[in-house]
């Protein structure tokens, strides 16, 4: 069966994260069923280079964040799983506390009561003791906290580098190899 994961792309800086997990799942193959925040696209356009039809014509699906009958909204519709990237404070909070008040909100959820891999990208930093708290909770309910940190073992030369890979570690989490970046194997 093909893999489909669920992106969810959210006002908070950072929208290269998910626009590259967009172009990496298409070049993979990988039937992706997006979710792009109002928020986000003014975050697209201020950010990056590319349009918002740019990005959507990476999905191979694409719902409005108020269309809460997709098909995303239910658990009988299976995925793989969800990775939000960016993830704003704001959707952490709504899914720790399960206030499904939009699309991607209710995806999250929905991945987290199937018992489906959720991955957030938590883009805030620094964090005080209300977000750690929403990150533990999230924890708690199966999710994973993954904050674009880069590493720099790999000798970054761009800032696409740094982002491949933040966006291929998110991937680890599903066992997608997308080559994005040189893994560590030990100091010489």
């Amino acid at each position: 069966m093909k893999k489909k994961m669920v992106i969810g792309i959210t006002g908070a800086s950072g929208a290269i994260y998910g626009i590259r997990l967009l172009e990496t799942l298409r070049e993979l193959d990988i039937e992706s069923h997006a979710v792009i925040s109002s928020s986000a696209v003014k975050t697209i356009h201020h950010e990056t280079d590319y349009t918002i039809n740019q990005v959507e014509s990476m999905c191979s699906y694409l719902y409005d964040t108020s269309d809460i009958g997709a098909a995303i909204s239910s658990g009988s519709f299976k995925v793989d799983g969800m990775i939000i990237a960016p993830c704003s404070i704001k959707t952490l909070s709504s899914i720790a506390n399960s206030f499904n008040d939009n699309l991607i909100t209710r995806a999250a959820d929905v991945t987290l009561k199937e018992r489906r891999k959720l991955v957030l990208m938590v883009r805030e930093t620094p964090f005080h003791l209300g977000h750690l708290k929403l990150m533990q909770s999230i924890t708690e309910m199966g999710g994973v906290i993954l904050p674009p940190v880069p590493s720099f073992y790999h000798l970054p030369q761009s800032l696409d580098d740094i982002v491949n890979q933040s966006v291929g570690k998110a991937l680890d989490q599903f066992n997608i190899e997308a080559n994005l970046f040189t893994r560590w194997s030990g100091l010489e």
